[in-house]
């Protein structure tokens, strides 16, 4: 028997969609073992990501009101087809949510802190002006202290996002360090091989 990979659950229509009803299809799907589930009342879709950990937690990943797509619309329409049978088959969802992952306001915000993006910012001040004297430590505290939101760099989410940064990085530096070199290009033929034998060629007779 094939496990679900998706479990829907339908509310009468008009009915409004509260926690209550969020909390009882996810804690069903966490008892099945299922990472994603819809809630809907026909004309609100929404779809959960369950996340496993202790307690029980989910993520809303987007919601879709029927009654205001627009058929011209590909943003509207590439989200509807997140829960269509056709996209199962592709792991669709799976790529569109590791896609929201990667553009999120924490991992945005953990890259911005990375060691390579700091001296990239450094190098640019000091392109735009030579005289600037200014260290990657120093740009760092005032992105901490002045430019982010304290929310995208604190908290559970903040330090997931720069664990995952960190290993990304570190798998980087590993493949790097770890790829094989270029083998040398084909030496030269030998003297042998490229040595012109001389063909005699036999005197013409006069005419």
């Amino acid at each position: 028997m094939v496990a679900p990979q998706l479990l829907i659950e339908v509310k009468a229509i008009g009915l409004d969609l509260k926690d209550p009803h969020v909390k009882q299809v996810v804690d069903y799907a966490a008892n099945k073992g299922v990472e994603w589930v819809v809630l809907t009342n026909g004309i609100i879709w929404r779809i959960y990501r369950v996340i496993f950990a202790k307690p029980i937690d989910h993520e809303v990943i987007t919601e879709i009101n029927l009654l205001d797509i627009n058929p011209k619309n590909a943003g509207q329409l590439e989200q509807l087809y997140l829960i269509a049978r056709e996209a199962w088959a592709k792991s669709t969802l799976s790529m569109y949510y590791t896609q929201l992952q990667a553009t999120n306001k924490f991992t945005l915000a953990a890259v911005l802190l990375t060691d390579p993006v700091l001296d990239v910012m450094r190098r640019e001040l000091r392109r735009y002006n030579p005289d600037v004297k200014v260290q990657p430590e120093e740009i760092k505290e005032v992105l901490l202290k002045d430019v982010l939101k304290r929310e995208v760099v604190e908290g559970e989410k903040a330090e997931e996002a720069t664990k995952k940064i960190e290993k990304m990085g570190r798998a980087a530096l590993r493949q790097a360090t770890t790829k094989p070199k270029a083998e040398p290009e084909a030496k030269a033929h030998s003297e042998e091989d490229t040595a012109v034998t001389p063909v005699e060629v036999p005197a013409q007779e006069p005419s």
